[in-house]
């Protein structure tokens, strides 16, 4: 009787130690899959900035490219798509409200679209670069621009587009190809008409 009880004894003082052991590969198990989802995220974040750093290194699209297509919802609620432009020469122009240099050339701009615009064939889009609404639309009013204008939504345009700074506008073909890129503000009416003259057909 004594041996049965030592017996019985003995597997329950040997019980614990395989429980503890279980739990303690389980956590074992927790603590790998934690790590393998730390180390997913740190090369995510790598590729990411590995994306984006290749990106940068390429510079803006230049002439000869197909523009990258896009759509803008502009302050004014409307919704325009450069992929229903086909056959029209658009200028894409970007911008910001605290940006000096496009206080140069936003009263040539609208003056090129005034001039424009009665031929229906050039379309002028302004894109607000990383700026707020209320100093965006007081901008638009100072300096009386008609041609639609919105933001740029979580910068995806200015991403397509890999813009370094603002100003700077691409002047989209009919065929939509892109003509030229002017870096920095125009100095001229007579420069924004020198890109976007020879595009149009006589």
């Amino acid at each position: 009787m004594t041996e049965l009880q030592s017996s019985s004894s003995s597997r329950e003082t040997q019980a614990p130690p395989t429980t503890k052991g279980g739990r303690a590969k389980l956590f074992g198990s927790r603590i790998s899959i934690g790590a393998l989802l730390a180390w997913t995220g740190i090369l995510t974040l790598l590729a990411l900035v590995a994306f984006g750093l290749v990106r940068a290194q390429k510079g803006p699209v230049s002439a000869g490219e197909v523009a990258p297509a896009f759509t803008l919802n502009t302050f004014d609620g409307e919704q325009i798509n450069t992929s229903d432009l086909a056959g029209k020469v658009i200028v894409v122009n970007f911008w910001a409200s605290w940006c000096k240099p496009c206080e140069e050339e936003a009263a040539d701009l609208e003056t090129a679209w005034q001039y424009y615009r009665p031929r229906g064939n050039v379309v002028f889009l302004g894109v607000d670069y990383v700026d707020t609404e209320p100093e965006a639309l007081a901008y638009l009013e100072k300096f009386k621009i008609t041609y639609p204008n919105g933001p740029d939504l979580r910068t995806s345009i200015s991403q397509a587009y890999r813009i370094r700074g603002v100003p700077e506008t691409y002047i989209i073909a009919p065929d939509g190809v892109l003509s030229g890129v002017k870096i920095g503000p125009f100095t001229s009416l007579g420069e924004i008409q020198g890109m976007i003259d020879p595009l149009l057909q006589p």
